[in-house]
């Protein structure tokens, strides 16, 4: 920030919000026209750093970064913001550059280095170039930039100069927050919108000069480039916890909500499908749709894959964004591309958006999130409208790619006169869907004590089904995983007998969906087969399905829905398995929300 009044408050008000994005270091720099120059930073949360602040380490412009470790182990040396052996420039930095190594042993040699970090070499240039060639600040940061391979995000303050902030965008997501008096710069406007709504979002290759009166936006070469200004529509209570004790349960919670928005939003009460026509036709002229994601969107990715085929007719397979970037397959004739991203910043995303644009195909991104990179750099967007998801592990997010994907395969459907869509009463579905949602986030005390009596002191988990159920058993052992870091696997339930029921040890959770009337009697079977050699098993079935011993009942839906209500026991288990152990739910270790290094 750089503006007329104190930013110490605002900057840690941002990293706060910021905190889910990365959160082993933090640190922040603050400078004033009275000379005042202050440095704090340490490894731990945001909380560490705060304590560690007196009110005299306040100016009127300064950087702030909390870190999640790319480049040197959480330490303090490590911790942003890096600065020069002079003390002069001081640098917070998103990203990877991926040359680092070789600009430090070719300019930097005789420079004794305090970091392990990337961000490092790069300030340690800038001043470089300051001290020994004569260069201005500005066109330091601009020879430097040049210089540079890799992904960033920038901002730079000269101690020298609290006039001035220097800022630069390259792949990572970067945003210019524009206030009275003053300007902002962030990674997301979830950590500004307290301050304004108003946001200029920044390209690839973009670089900044702000001053408290004015800011310049210019290429590499220091031509002026011009960047329109946008209305963040986000509202500051969103992102609150409320009486929530975690952001994790509050969005589990919200899920009803959400599918009841995206009704609201796509799917009108005379029947037809409220979707960009130029969208449907384009989808239409594709002889194959691949959707790309990662994580959890991976995982609706394959459910929504199962979705098209079923209802629109159009074959769709779901890749890893991080494999599709480099290893791509042989490609059909008429391709069309669906990027699937809650924070539409996922660098292995846009690596496949990059190219595939580059090749001439069109592409769709689904997101939650308006104006972010993938939304902005895409043919077509189609928002979540699940509202901000704050916990690292995603729910609402991924039951809303889910319905969103239901919806556009709706729409397609009916354009291309398929039967199956014109029988999928979308809108009453989801309706449906919503109430089941509602009842089990509403049985939690059930979740709860079976968490008691399955997880305790368990290092392995195994989740299984057959057909829908098998991407679904993925995304459950995820969840488990990431957040109670029990070792999970999801299987497809007939494919124990090949191997891994060799895993299966006395006591051993296998927790097993059962949604699918083909399958329902063989994953049975499967069930009982680990149960003979000492596991702990636990059912969450269908209702029409269900048996007296059945352990989880699920509301019955539309079958081409069931993820959207099978995924709510295994957030909840997962959620009451991290809280049993005493762990950080909504900040898991070694994790991001946003990954947007490749």
């Amino acid at each position: 920030m750089i503006g007329a009044k104190p930013v110490q408050e605002i900057l840690m008000n941002g990293l706060q919000k910021l905190e889910y994005r990365g959160y082993d270091s933090a640190g922040i720099f603050v400078n004033s026209a009275r000379g005042g120059r202050h440095m704090v930073k340490t490894v731990g949360k945001i909380a560490t750093l705060a304590s560690k602040l007196t009110p005299a380490a306040d100016g009127t412009m300064g950087i702030g970064h909390t870190r999640w470790a790319t480049n040197g182990a959480p330490t303090d040396a490590n911790a942003h913001p890096q600065y020069s052996v002079d003390e002069r420039f001081y640098l917070v930095h998103n990203g990877v550059i991926t040359n680092a190594a070789a600009l430090k042993a070719q300019y930097l040699a005789d420079v004794p280095f305090q970091s392990q970090t990337d961000t490092e070499v790069v300030v340690q240039l800038i001043a470089k170039f300051v001290r020994d060639d004569h260069d201005t600040p500005a066109a330091a940061f601009y020879r430097t930039l040049n210089l540079l391979k890799g992904s960033y995000a920038f901002v730079l303050a000269d101690a020298e100069d609290p006039d001035t902030l220097y800022a630069a965008k390259n792949k990572s997501p970067l945003l210019i927050g524009v206030g009275e008096g003053a300007y902002y710069v962030g990674s997301d406007a979830m950590a500004m919108i307290d301050q304004t709504k108003q946001f200029i979002a920044l390209q690839d290759g973009d670089v900044v000069i702000m001053h408290q009166d004015g800011l310049t936006i210019t290429d590499l070469a220091g031509d002026f480039v011009h960047r329109d200004e946008f209305t963040a529509q986000l509202d500051a209570s969103e992102i609150s916890k409320g009486t929530y004790p975690y952001y994790m349960l509050k969005e589990i919670d919200e899920q009803p909500a959400v599918m009841r928005r995206i009704v609201d939003a796509y799917l009108p009460a005379d029947g037809s499908v409220s979707v960009d026509p130029a969208l449907v036709q384009a989808l239409d002229q594709a002889d194959r749709l691949y959707i790309v994601a990662a994580g959890t969107s991976y995982h609706a990715g394959l459910v929504g894959a199962r979705l098209f085929e079923e209802v629109a007719g159009l074959p769709a397979e779901a890749y890893l964004a991080s494999e599709f970037g480099y290893h791509m397959p042989l490609l059909s004739q008429h391709p069309f591309f669906l990027l699937l991203s809650q924070s539409g910043e996922t660098a292995d995303s846009r690596e496949v958006l990059v190219k595939v644009k580059k090749m001439g195909y069109p592409v769709l991104t689904m997101t939650n999130t308006a104006g972010s990179t993938l939304s902005r750099e895409a043919d077509y967007t189609m928002l979540l409208h699940a509202g901000p998801e704050i916990a690292v592990a995603s729910t609402k997010a991924y039951t809303a790619q889910i319905g969103v994907q239901a919806v556009l395969a709706k729409a397609l459907g009916m354009y291309r006169q398929q039967p199956a869509a014109n029988d999928f009463a979308l809108r009453h579905q989801l309706s449906i869907a919503a109430a089941g949602m509602q009842t089990l986030v509403d049985e939690k005390d059930q979740i709860k004590n079976l968490v008691g009596q399955y997880m305790p002191d368990q290092h392995d988990a195994f989740y299984i089904g057959r057909g829908a159920d098998y991407p679904l058993s993925l995304e459950a052992a995820l969840k488990l995983k990431e957040v109670s870091y029990v070792h999970t696997e999801g299987f497809a339930a007939g494919e124990l007998k090949h191997g891994t029921i060799a895993l299966i040890s006395e006591d051993t959770p296998v927790l097993a969906f059962i949604t699918d009337d083909a399958t329902a009697a063989h994953t049975r079977s499967n069930l009982q087969e680990t149960e003979a050699r000492g596991a702990h098993t636990l059912s969450i079935v269908s209702e029409h399905l269900a048996e007296p011993t059945d352990n989880i009942v699920l509301p019955d839906v539309d079958p081409r829905l069931s993820a959207l209500v099978g995924i709510i026991p295994a957030q909840l288990i997962a959620y009451y398995t991290a809280l049993g152990k005493g762990l950080d739910v909504d900040k898991p270790r070694n994790l991001a929300k946003s990954v947007t290094v490749e």
